[in-house]
Protein backbone atom coordinates (compact mmCIF):
# COMPACT_ATOMS: atom_id res chain seq x y z
CA UNK A 1 0.00 0.00 0.00
CA UNK A 2 1.25 3.48 -0.89
CA UNK A 3 -0.02 6.11 1.23
CA UNK A 4 -0.12 10.08 0.57
CA UNK A 5 -1.19 13.15 2.97
CA UNK A 6 -3.25 15.21 0.21
CA UNK A 7 -3.42 18.93 0.33
CA UNK A 8 -5.33 20.33 2.89
CA UNK A 9 -7.46 22.44 0.75
CA UNK A 10 -8.79 19.18 -0.74
CA UNK A 11 -12.33 17.82 0.71
CA UNK A 12 -12.64 17.09 4.14
CA UNK A 13 -14.70 14.64 5.99
CA UNK A 14 -14.64 16.50 8.93
CA UNK A 15 -11.90 18.22 11.14
CA UNK A 16 -11.31 16.93 14.47
CA UNK A 17 -10.36 19.08 17.92
CA UNK A 18 -9.63 18.67 21.87
CA UNK A 19 -11.05 19.77 24.54
CA UNK A 20 -9.17 22.09 26.94
CA UNK A 21 -9.39 20.32 30.22
CA UNK A 22 -6.33 21.29 32.25
CA UNK A 23 -2.70 21.97 33.16
CA UNK A 24 -1.49 25.73 30.92
CA UNK A 25 -3.72 25.77 28.70
CA UNK A 26 -6.55 26.52 31.18
CA UNK A 27 -4.65 28.68 32.88
CA UNK A 28 -3.85 29.05 36.72
CA UNK A 29 -7.29 30.53 37.16
CA UNK A 30 -10.83 30.29 36.05
CA UNK A 31 -10.54 33.53 34.08
CA UNK A 32 -8.01 32.67 32.31
CA UNK A 33 -9.87 28.34 32.25
CA UNK A 34 -13.02 30.62 30.50
CA UNK A 35 -10.75 32.29 28.18
CA UNK A 36 -9.34 29.28 26.86
CA UNK A 37 -13.30 27.56 26.80
CA UNK A 38 -14.03 30.06 24.73
CA UNK A 39 -11.54 30.40 22.13
CA UNK A 40 -11.17 26.60 21.81
CA UNK A 41 -15.32 26.66 21.26
CA UNK A 42 -15.24 29.75 18.85
CA UNK A 43 -12.74 27.85 16.46
CA UNK A 44 -14.71 24.66 17.00
CA UNK A 45 -18.36 26.30 16.40
CA UNK A 46 -16.79 28.50 12.98
CA UNK A 47 -15.49 25.16 11.74
CA UNK A 48 -19.03 23.39 11.95
CA UNK A 49 -20.76 25.93 9.59
CA UNK A 50 -18.63 24.70 7.13
CA UNK A 51 -18.11 20.93 7.49
CA UNK A 52 -18.72 18.51 10.35
CA UNK A 53 -16.74 18.47 13.65
CA UNK A 54 -15.65 16.30 16.73
CA UNK A 55 -14.09 17.37 19.61
CA UNK A 56 -12.77 14.84 22.03
CA UNK A 57 -13.69 15.59 25.42
CA UNK A 58 -12.00 14.11 28.61
CA UNK A 59 -14.44 12.53 30.71
CA UNK A 60 -14.43 15.58 33.62
CA UNK A 61 -15.36 18.33 31.43
CA UNK A 62 -18.45 15.72 29.64
CA UNK A 63 -21.35 17.69 30.81
CA UNK A 64 -19.16 21.12 30.38
CA UNK A 65 -18.22 21.07 26.99
CA UNK A 66 -21.56 21.55 25.48
CA UNK A 67 -21.97 24.79 27.05
CA UNK A 68 -20.13 26.15 25.04
CA UNK A 69 -20.20 23.97 21.61
CA UNK A 70 -22.50 23.89 18.87
CA UNK A 71 -25.38 21.31 18.90
CA UNK A 72 -23.96 20.17 15.50
CA UNK A 73 -21.12 19.31 16.95
CA UNK A 74 -20.19 15.62 17.59
CA UNK A 75 -18.12 14.67 20.76
CA UNK A 76 -15.93 12.24 21.67
CA UNK A 77 -14.87 10.95 24.98
CA UNK A 78 -11.32 9.78 25.82
CA UNK A 79 -8.26 10.84 28.55
CA UNK A 80 -6.83 13.83 27.83
CA UNK A 81 -3.61 15.89 29.06
CA UNK A 82 -3.89 18.77 26.53
CA UNK A 83 -5.75 20.23 23.71
CA UNK A 84 -3.58 20.27 20.42
CA UNK A 85 -4.91 18.00 18.27
CA UNK A 86 -2.57 18.83 15.67
CA UNK A 87 0.61 17.25 17.18
CA UNK A 88 -1.17 14.67 19.66
CA UNK A 89 -3.52 13.21 17.21
CA UNK A 90 -2.85 11.10 13.91
CA UNK A 91 -2.06 12.30 10.21
CA UNK A 92 -4.74 11.39 7.89
CA UNK A 93 -3.36 9.87 4.64
CA UNK A 94 -5.22 8.18 1.45
CA UNK A 95 -3.99 4.96 -0.04
CA UNK A 96 -3.76 4.70 -3.34
CA UNK A 97 -6.86 2.51 -3.62
CA UNK A 98 -8.70 5.30 -1.84
CA UNK A 99 -8.73 3.87 2.14
CA UNK A 100 -7.89 6.06 4.58
CA UNK A 101 -5.14 5.86 6.73
CA UNK A 102 -4.14 7.67 10.04
CA UNK A 103 -0.01 7.71 10.86
CA UNK A 104 0.40 7.15 14.44
CA UNK A 105 3.31 9.21 15.39
CA UNK A 106 5.67 9.10 18.37
CA UNK A 107 4.28 12.00 20.82
CA UNK A 108 6.73 12.84 23.66
CA UNK A 109 5.57 16.32 24.55
CA UNK A 110 7.41 18.60 21.79
CA UNK A 111 11.08 16.75 22.55
CA UNK A 112 9.77 16.18 26.01
CA UNK A 113 9.44 19.89 27.65
CA UNK A 114 9.76 19.90 31.27
CA UNK A 115 6.32 21.62 31.29
CA UNK A 116 4.50 18.96 29.38
CA UNK A 117 2.57 15.88 30.03
CA UNK A 118 1.69 13.53 27.62
CA UNK A 119 0.78 10.39 29.20
CA UNK A 120 -2.63 10.41 27.97
CA UNK A 121 -2.06 12.35 24.49
CA UNK A 122 0.84 9.98 23.73
CA UNK A 123 -2.64 7.09 23.20
CA UNK A 124 -4.75 9.44 21.28
CA UNK A 125 -4.20 8.64 18.02
CA UNK A 126 -5.34 4.91 17.80
CA UNK A 127 -8.40 6.29 18.75
CA UNK A 128 -9.13 8.82 16.45
CA UNK A 129 -8.14 6.78 13.64
CA UNK A 130 -10.69 4.08 15.59
CA UNK A 131 -13.29 6.59 15.58
CA UNK A 132 -12.84 7.82 12.17
CA UNK A 133 -12.46 4.02 10.61
CA UNK A 134 -8.96 4.63 9.54
CA UNK A 135 -6.37 1.82 9.07
CA UNK A 136 -3.67 2.83 11.76
CA UNK A 137 0.09 3.32 10.12
CA UNK A 138 2.40 3.14 13.09
CA UNK A 139 5.60 4.82 13.17
CA UNK A 140 8.84 5.37 14.94
CA UNK A 141 9.55 8.65 13.68
CA UNK A 142 8.79 11.76 16.92
CA UNK A 143 6.87 13.95 15.11
CA UNK A 144 3.47 16.18 15.42
CA UNK A 145 1.39 17.31 12.60
CA UNK A 146 2.39 21.28 13.18
CA UNK A 147 5.90 20.27 12.41
CA UNK A 148 5.10 19.07 8.68
CA UNK A 149 3.10 20.94 5.40
CA UNK A 150 2.61 19.58 1.92
CA UNK A 151 0.90 20.53 -0.83
CA UNK A 152 -0.49 17.02 -1.95
CA UNK A 153 1.83 16.55 -4.25
CA UNK A 154 4.80 14.88 -2.66
CA UNK A 155 6.42 17.92 -1.04
CA UNK A 156 6.64 18.40 2.79
CA UNK A 157 8.07 21.59 4.43
CA UNK A 158 9.59 21.07 7.38
CA UNK A 159 12.34 22.19 10.17
CA UNK A 160 15.56 20.84 11.04
CA UNK A 161 15.36 22.12 15.19
CA UNK A 162 11.96 19.66 15.22
CA UNK A 163 12.70 16.29 13.03
CA UNK A 164 16.40 16.60 14.18
CA UNK A 165 15.65 17.43 17.48
CA UNK A 166 17.61 15.52 20.04
CA UNK A 167 15.09 15.25 22.55
CA UNK A 168 12.63 14.01 19.95
CA UNK A 169 14.69 11.66 17.59
CA UNK A 170 18.28 11.06 18.86
CA UNK A 171 20.77 9.66 16.30
CA UNK A 172 18.41 9.86 13.09
CA UNK A 173 19.71 11.84 10.35
CA UNK A 174 17.78 13.85 7.37
CA UNK A 175 17.91 10.72 5.12
CA UNK A 176 16.01 8.57 8.11
CA UNK A 177 13.73 11.62 8.17
CA UNK A 178 12.72 11.31 4.73
CA UNK A 179 12.40 7.97 4.16
CA UNK A 180 10.22 7.62 7.25
CA UNK A 181 8.54 10.85 5.32
CA UNK A 182 7.85 8.59 2.12
CA UNK A 183 6.91 5.33 3.76
CA UNK A 184 4.49 7.22 5.90
CA UNK A 185 3.04 10.75 3.85
CA UNK A 186 4.12 9.52 0.48
CA UNK A 187 6.70 12.51 0.54
CA UNK A 188 8.65 12.72 -2.27
CA UNK A 189 10.19 16.17 -1.59
CA UNK A 190 11.64 17.49 1.26
CA UNK A 191 12.80 21.13 2.12
CA UNK A 192 14.02 21.53 5.28
CA UNK A 193 14.07 25.25 7.05
CA UNK A 194 16.99 25.76 9.38
CA UNK A 195 14.43 26.94 12.62
CA UNK A 196 10.97 27.88 13.00
CA UNK A 197 9.67 31.88 15.00
CA UNK A 198 11.93 32.88 17.83
CA UNK A 199 9.05 32.37 20.20
CA UNK A 200 8.20 29.09 19.44
CA UNK A 201 11.82 28.40 19.80
CA UNK A 202 11.63 29.88 23.30
CA UNK A 203 11.10 27.08 26.53
CA UNK A 204 6.99 27.07 25.86
CA UNK A 205 7.61 26.72 22.37
CA UNK A 206 7.33 23.45 20.10
CA UNK A 207 11.47 23.88 19.07
CA UNK A 208 10.03 25.53 15.70
CA UNK A 209 6.91 24.16 14.07
CA UNK A 210 6.52 25.24 10.35
CA UNK A 211 2.87 25.67 10.51
CA UNK A 212 3.54 29.26 12.20
CA UNK A 213 6.76 29.86 9.64
CA UNK A 214 5.54 28.47 6.13
CA UNK A 215 2.00 27.00 4.34
CA UNK A 216 1.63 25.49 0.35
CA UNK A 217 -1.64 26.73 -0.44
CA UNK A 218 -1.32 25.40 -4.18
CA UNK A 219 2.00 23.04 -5.82
CA UNK A 220 4.58 25.35 -6.47
CA UNK A 221 2.92 28.28 -4.06
CA UNK A 222 3.92 29.13 -0.75
CA UNK A 223 3.18 31.64 2.23
CA UNK A 224 5.64 32.50 4.17
CA UNK A 225 5.14 34.52 7.57
CA UNK A 226 6.74 38.17 6.76
CA UNK A 227 7.91 40.16 9.57
CA UNK A 228 8.59 43.78 8.36
CA UNK A 229 9.99 45.22 11.44
CA UNK A 230 13.61 44.96 11.81
CA UNK A 231 13.72 45.16 15.36
CA UNK A 232 11.78 42.11 15.74
CA UNK A 233 14.03 38.90 15.61
CA UNK A 234 11.49 36.71 12.91
CA UNK A 235 12.64 39.84 10.55
CA UNK A 236 15.90 37.38 9.89
CA UNK A 237 14.23 34.06 10.24
CA UNK A 238 11.69 35.14 7.39
CA UNK A 239 14.22 36.89 5.18
CA UNK A 240 15.85 33.35 5.52
CA UNK A 241 12.57 31.67 4.82
CA UNK A 242 12.17 33.49 1.92
CA UNK A 243 15.62 32.73 0.03
CA UNK A 244 15.53 28.97 1.10
CA UNK A 245 12.20 28.77 -0.47
CA UNK A 246 12.74 30.77 -3.02
CA UNK A 247 16.04 29.07 -4.10
CA UNK A 248 13.87 25.87 -4.20
CA UNK A 249 12.17 27.01 -7.38
CA UNK A 250 8.39 28.22 -5.47
CA UNK A 251 6.15 31.48 -6.06
CA UNK A 252 6.44 32.62 -2.50
CA UNK A 253 3.74 35.13 -1.16
CA UNK A 254 4.25 37.13 1.87
CA UNK A 255 1.87 37.29 4.60
CA UNK A 256 2.35 39.72 6.76
CA UNK A 257 3.05 39.79 10.89
CA UNK A 258 0.92 41.58 12.72
CA UNK A 259 2.13 45.22 13.59
CA UNK A 260 2.13 44.03 17.22
CA UNK A 261 5.79 42.96 18.23
CA UNK A 262 5.46 42.20 21.87
CA UNK A 263 3.36 41.42 24.77
CA UNK A 264 3.89 40.28 28.53
CA UNK A 265 6.25 37.86 27.62
CA UNK A 266 8.50 39.34 25.19
CA UNK A 267 8.49 38.56 21.02
CA UNK A 268 5.19 37.70 19.83
CA UNK A 269 5.52 34.57 17.45
CA UNK A 270 1.46 35.92 16.22
CA UNK A 271 1.11 34.28 12.79
CA UNK A 272 -1.94 34.21 9.98
CA UNK A 273 0.33 31.49 8.44
CA UNK A 274 -1.32 29.27 10.94
CA UNK A 275 -5.26 28.93 9.67
CA UNK A 276 -7.07 26.04 8.93
CA UNK A 277 -8.50 25.27 5.43
CA UNK A 278 -12.35 23.43 5.83
CA UNK A 279 -15.11 23.02 2.52
CA UNK A 280 -15.42 26.06 1.60
CA UNK A 281 -13.40 28.18 3.79
CA UNK A 282 -10.27 29.44 5.71
CA UNK A 283 -10.49 29.72 9.58
CA UNK A 284 -8.01 32.43 9.99
CA UNK A 285 -6.74 33.83 13.39
CA UNK A 286 -6.91 36.79 13.75
CA UNK A 287 -5.29 39.66 16.68
CA UNK A 288 -7.35 42.73 16.86
CA UNK A 289 -4.63 44.10 15.33
CA UNK A 290 -3.93 46.74 12.33
CA UNK A 291 -2.46 44.26 9.82
CA UNK A 292 -5.23 42.05 10.38
CA UNK A 293 -7.50 42.77 7.17
CA UNK A 294 -4.35 43.21 5.05
CA UNK A 295 -3.47 39.71 6.38
CA UNK A 296 -7.36 38.83 5.47
CA UNK A 297 -6.98 40.05 2.17
CA UNK A 298 -3.66 38.22 1.14
CA UNK A 299 -5.48 35.15 2.13
CA UNK A 300 -8.70 35.28 0.13
CA UNK A 301 -5.84 35.60 -3.02
CA UNK A 302 -4.67 32.80 -1.87
CA UNK A 303 -7.79 31.04 -1.69
CA UNK A 304 -9.94 31.94 -4.24
CA UNK A 305 -13.29 31.25 -3.84
CA UNK A 306 -13.00 30.03 0.04
CA UNK A 307 -14.83 32.20 2.57
CA UNK A 308 -12.50 33.99 5.05
CA UNK A 309 -13.53 34.04 8.85
CA UNK A 310 -11.33 35.54 11.39
CA UNK A 311 -11.35 34.40 14.57
CA UNK A 312 -9.13 35.77 17.70
CA UNK A 313 -5.89 33.79 18.47
CA UNK A 314 -4.78 35.68 20.87
CA UNK A 315 -5.46 33.46 23.52
CA UNK A 316 -4.69 30.60 21.28
CA UNK A 317 -1.08 32.20 21.09
CA UNK A 318 -0.76 33.44 24.40
CA UNK A 319 -0.71 29.06 25.28
CA UNK A 320 1.87 28.61 22.79
CA UNK A 321 -0.25 27.98 19.64
CA UNK A 322 -3.37 28.77 16.95
CA UNK A 323 -5.69 27.93 14.99
CA UNK A 324 -3.91 25.43 13.12
CA UNK A 325 -2.70 24.14 16.03
CA UNK A 326 -5.72 22.72 17.71
CA UNK A 327 -7.64 21.56 14.67
CA UNK A 328 -6.94 18.31 12.39
CA UNK A 329 -8.62 17.81 9.51
CA UNK A 330 -9.60 14.36 8.17
CA UNK A 331 -9.62 13.82 3.82
CA UNK A 332 -12.82 12.69 2.40
CA UNK A 333 -11.74 9.23 0.78
CA UNK A 334 -11.84 8.72 -2.91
Amino acid sequence: MTWRMPAEGDPHERTWLAWPTTGYTLGDDEGSAEAARHTWASVANAVSEFEPVTVVVDPRDRELAPRYLSAAIDLLEAPLDDAWVRDSGPTFVLGDDGRLGAVDWVFNGWGGQEWASWEHDALLAPIIAQNAGAELIESTLTNEGGGIHVDGRGTVLLTGTVQLDPGRNPGWSMADVEAELARTIGATRAIWLPRGLTRDSERFGTRGHVDIVATMPEPGRVLVHAQRHAAHPDHVVSAEVVRILGGEGLEVALLPAPRTLRDGEGWVDWSYVNHALVNGGVIAGTFDDPADEEALDVLRAAYPGREVVGVDARELFARGGGVHCITQHQPRPR
